[in-house]
């Protein structure tokens, strides 16, 4: 772990146990969006006191939350150029244990954490020297991962395809059940004492003198000291003048899942393979994801987006062409402008916090964002790991003189 990952985990470890204090001496926090991201600050901040309101449009948990695979793939997805959001993603990694034991605790049920780690394949000649390339940059980078010879993979996985080429193991990039998340936070979040307010879409944040008052949902003005904005693919729809509309886009993504016997999984890995990933749970439902398609908030199941996921699953792991199709679904991720994303105070209205546009690692990045974000509404101090993506980096830049 670096220096600067050591320092941030215990200077920020205080946020999910702080003891609860009166609530006059905490803030009045209203969240926008019920997603895991707005449940789970919800419930942190609850922890610590806050009187904390969670406003969502639909159900809790329902939209990119239910739609996700859960994976936590820091590793397996690292990409040139992103090494800030490398850092942030890896903090996280490391925060996910003990996060999701809490959970559970609060809860009184199971997130299904799985450790077997990841597995990135190659089926071609041309795969294989796009994997190389992934594993120089991934070992230039300092990560935990490890080259494997077809043989060693299949030892592995032995229902993968006979034209395995080769494939890297990442034992630190683990997944969860991301529908199970989002129901255990709803129940540690009523059970910590927050006011859960479901088909309730807020409109606007409501503003005096450059700070928050509250948010206007449906008609009603609710008052607060803070506003969260986590509303996900679909923050850009509240109006939260003074402050700049924030950058962010829903991302569509089509996905299915398949029926495996539990007893005798044909997977046991998250797999990345060409054009598709593969994700196992326990109970017997393998998760293929996903397009990624720029259509806004088109909802449409296409022939050619599913066509394309079962044909490259099939192509890793022939024997799923027997197994029966339980569920076709569409989620919209939501995406910045540089696909990180977007943490902490506007630099327009003091009291508006963002927690939004975590593009594809919204599951990855729950528990960091959560600490944060909560570390920041309960003593003003942002973690270092975080600074990078704050929204003024949208700004628009001076005009050189």
């Amino acid at each position: 772990m670096s220096a600067s990952l050591s320092t941030f985990m215990s200077s920020s470890s205080s946020a999910g146990s702080a003891t609860p204090g009166a609530a006059s001496a905490r803030p009045r926090v209203a969240i926008a969006g019920g997603g895991v991201i707005g449940l789970a600050l919800a419930w942190r901040l609850a922890q610590a006191g806050c009187p904390v309101e969670v406003f969502e449009a639909g159900e809790t948990g329902q939209g990119a939350s239910r739609a996700a695979a859960g994976m936590l793939a820091a590793c397996a997805e690292a990409e040139p150029g992103e090494e800030v959001l490398l850092a942030l993603n890896r903090a996280s990694q490391v925060l996910w244990p003990a996060f999701a034991a809490d959970l559970e605790q609060a809860a009184g049920s199971s997130v299904d954490l799985r450790t077997e780690g990841t597995l990135t394949i190659a089926l071609t000649a041309d795969d294989l020297a796009r994997l190389r390339h992934l594993y120089a940059l991934q070992q230039s980078l300092g990560l935990p991962v490890e080259w494997l010879t077809a043989a060693q993979v299949r030892r592995r996985e032995p229902y993968l395809s006979p034209k395995l080429a080769g494939g890297i193991l990442t034992l630190e990039d683990h997944q969860v059940d991301n529908r199970k998340v989002a129901a255990a936070l709803k129940v540690a979040a009523l059970k910590a004492g927050v006011n859960i307010q479901e088909h309730t879409p807020v409109a606007r944040v409501e503003t005096a003198g450059g700070r928050v008052t509250g948010l206007v949902a449906g008609d009603t003005l609710h008052a607060a000291d803070v506003v969260v904005l986590a509303a996900g693919a679909w923050s850009r729809g509240i109006d939260i003048t003074p402050a700049a509309p924030l950058p962010v886009r829903p991302i569509k993504g089509q996905m299915l899942a398949l029926r495996m016997d539990p007893a005798a999984p044909i997977l046991s890995h998250v797999l990345w393979a060409p054009g598709a990933y593969l994700v196992p749970r326990h109970d017997g439902r393998l998760i293929i994801g996903a397009t990624t398609e720029e259509k806004g908030f088109d909802t449409d199941l296409t022939a050619g987006g599913q066509l394309a996921l079962l044909t490259n699953a099939w192509r890793a792991l022939p024997t799923l062409e027997e197994l029966t199709i339980l569920e076709q679904w569409v989620g919209f991720r939501p995406g910045s402008r540089d696909d990180a994303p977007i943490l902490g105070p506007s630099e327009e209205v003091d009291g508006l916090i963002y927690a939004t546009g975590h593009h594809r690692n919204g599951i990855l990045l729950l528990p960091v964002t959560t600490q944060v974000i909560a570390d920041y509404v309960l003593s003003g101090r942002m973690a270092d790991v975080a600074a990078p993506f704050g929204a003024a980096r949208f700004a628009p830049r001076a005009a050189a003189e």
